[in-house]
């Protein structure tokens, strides 16, 4: 293939996309289930205990709250603290972040379990540095100083003031020009904003294995890590395993970083996989001072946007992040919308990315040859998909994992993952795997926050619920943030905008748009910011008309949270344009006159 109108182009993509195709064909069918999502099962009734909060001290009550403030806040991770940011810089006083855990970072507040780290480069992932004053200590930032810096937001920003922690939403009601925000904590207070932040990491999930009420041995759930039992702490040395043996229920991406600490203490592990994951170079490495001496206000804004660009496709003068992300960037087309080259017909460009997508996995499955020395067990690790199938992970450790004595892979995708626990095994097949411990490394109910799922009922003007408003036509909202009918409430998250990988960089974004509307409101007089119905549904058309259409490219994937378990949905209502086009047009609308749609009488 030629490279002279297209340098970046190599000519060594000679690959058999037939034979490749029915390969992944065959590795998705030997892991579809029938009964899809629903073969894992959400942390509550008699499993509640999974999801119960082991850092705070039992028993905490308060007086119920019946006062009024300026905003609510729901969700007291990085969504929540942003907003919560933005809203203290456009003037309001009075902000009540409500929160379920014990204290501020969200997932980084449950998450705590061995090897945990982010992996998106710190320096762009952690909001809000320059603010704070702070650079982080390592390229990928480990988890507590990911949660410390959660609570240095919230001390910067005076949000520990009117917090609520171990406290949850239970009710969303517009009454009178305020919001009535009920909890579970009797409270019945009044606030003029309500900002919805609640993340899709916070819940984990377990699998519907039958049995998994039977095992007498211990059992506990990653983002809730039992250190009582293992000993150790984040770091590893998880001396309490040295006469256990451990299984592990998952290879995505929490088990990466776990599955090597467990390998190092543990007496045998037992890694039950069903599908493994990508796992490019990690190449972790403390900051440099002398860079972070170095750095000019405004860097951080400008480092995150120039990643941004660089995974979407866009031209830049210089990488500044240069990782194991960014040398993917041309493959990262069915993960976050990129920009097609200039002048590129669509379906060229769409041979071209599959090429450049093969040549992308034959390098993720070489390197699996090249660090795990059985064949058999290096034949299991490789993953047989496209690369915008699954999230990718990065690691140094994991795969020098299975070159361990101690350290068993059980592959489990010609029996639908575990079949059966007893009360001392796990069943696979016709084996029967012993255990004195299962870490359910199976995640979250990902992008199932509770207003989309009604959990938290939401009802607007003349009592209109939410969720029942959307039964008929899908969801309707402008830019994503808030919808007729249901005046000064704003959601941040992916619904009918534009999703990145580098999602507190999407939130932060979220945030100061939201933040602008609410102080020009304020500035004018205005008591209510609510979408007209003429611009609520032009962007709803917009979204559809957009919306990249992947139907195809799901049913094709392996198994996931991506396309539901292999029982892909409908389109995924994004902007299709990409991320950055998206933050442009926001501010492309907040400069001009679009403020006006928002702040009329909503008709």
């Amino acid at each position: 293939m030629s490279t002279s109108r297209h340098r970046w182009i190599p000519d060594d993509l000679d690959v058999d996309l037939d034979a490749l195709r029915e390969r992944y064909r065959v590795e998705r069918d030997r892991r579809v289930r029938p009964d899809g999502a629903t073969q894992y099962q959400r942390a509550e009734g008699q499993f509640g205990y999974y999801a119960e909060d082991p850092y705070v001290e039992p028993g905490f009550t308060r007086e119920p709250l019946r006062d009024r403030v300026d905003a609510v806040v729901i969700g007291g991770g990085f969504g929540g603290l942003v907003a919560g940011a933005r809203l203290r810089q456009a003037g309001l006083d009075r902000i009540r972040i409500i929160e379920k855990a014990g204290d501020f970072g969200g997932t980084w507040y449950w998450n705590r379990y061995p090897g945990i780290h982010c992996d998106i480069e710190s320096y762009i992932y952690l909001p809000l540095l320059e603010e704070v004053g702070y650079v982080p200590r390592w390229k990928y930032s480990p988890g507590e100083e990911i949660r410390q810096h959660a609570m240095a937001i919230g001390r910067t920003f005076d949000l520990y003031r009117d917090a609520c922690f171990q406290t949850g939403v239970r009710e969303l009601r517009w009454d009178d020009g305020e919001w009535i925000v009920r909890t579970d904590r009797d409270d019945e207070m009044r606030a003029t904003y309500v900002v919805v932040a609640g993340g899709g990491l916070d819940h984990p999930k377990l699998p519907n294995i039958p049995g998994i009420e039977d095992f007498t041995g211990h059992t506990f759930h990653t983002s809730r890590w039992d250190y009582g039992y293992t000993g150790g702490d984040a770091n590893g040395d998880l001396t309490g395993l040295a006469d256990k043996r451990v299984a592990v229920i998952g290879t995505g991406a929490t088990a990466i970083q776990v599955i090597p600490h467990v390998a190092r203490d543990a007496r045998h592990l037992y890694v039950f996989q069903r599908t493994p994951s990508t796992v490019d170079v990690r190449d972790n490495r403390p900051t440099d001072p002398e860079w972070a001496a170095s750095l000019e206000p405004g860097w951080h804004t400008r480092r995150r946007e120039n990643f941004q660009d660089v995974l979407t496709g866009a031209k830049v003068d210089e990488d500044l992040v240069n990782d194991a992300w960014t040398a993917s960037a041309r493959v990262l087309g069915k993960i976050i919308s990129t920009e097609i080259p200039d002048g590129m017909d669509p379906a060229e460009w769409e041979k071209i990315e599959e090429l450049l997508d093969a040549r992308k996995m034959n390098q993720l499955r070489a390197r699996v040859d090249e660090i795990v020395d059985d064949p058999a067990t290096a034949e299991l690790l490789k993953p047989w998909y496209r690369y915008g199938c699954k999230r990718p992970t990065f690691s140094d450790e994991y795969l020098p994992t299975f070159n361990r004595d101690n350290v068993t892979l059980v592959d489990t995708a010609d029996h639908g993952g575990v079949e059966r626990i007893t009360e001392h095994t796990l069943v696979v097949g016709d084996r029967e795997y012993e255990v004195d411990c299962i870490v359910f490394a199976t995640g979250f109910d990902v992008g199932k926050s509770d207003v989309a799922t009604g959990r938290l009922p939401v009802y607007g003007r003349d009592g209109v619920h939410l969720l029942q408003s959307w039964m008929t036509t899908g969801p309707r909202t402008l830019h994503g943030f808030t919808s007729n009918g249901f005046p000064n409430l704003f959601h941040l998250g992916t619904l009918q905008n534009a999703p990145s990988v580098n999602f507190t960089h999407v939130l932060d974004e979220q945030a100061i748009h939201v933040a602008a509307a609410v102080a020009e409101a304020r500035k004018r007089g205005v008591e209510c910011i609510e979408p007209t119905v003429a611009a609520e549904t032009a962007w709803v058309e917009t979204i559809r008309a957009t919306s990249p259409d992947r139907g195809d490219f799901d049913a094709d994937c392996t198994p996931g949270y991506y396309n539901n378990e292999g029982m892909a949905r409908g389109p995924r209502q994004t902007y299709g344009p990409g991320p950055a086009a998206f933050q442009r047009l926001l501010r492309a609308w907040r400069a001009g006159d679009g403020i006006e749609e928002v702040l009329g009488d909503g008709r």
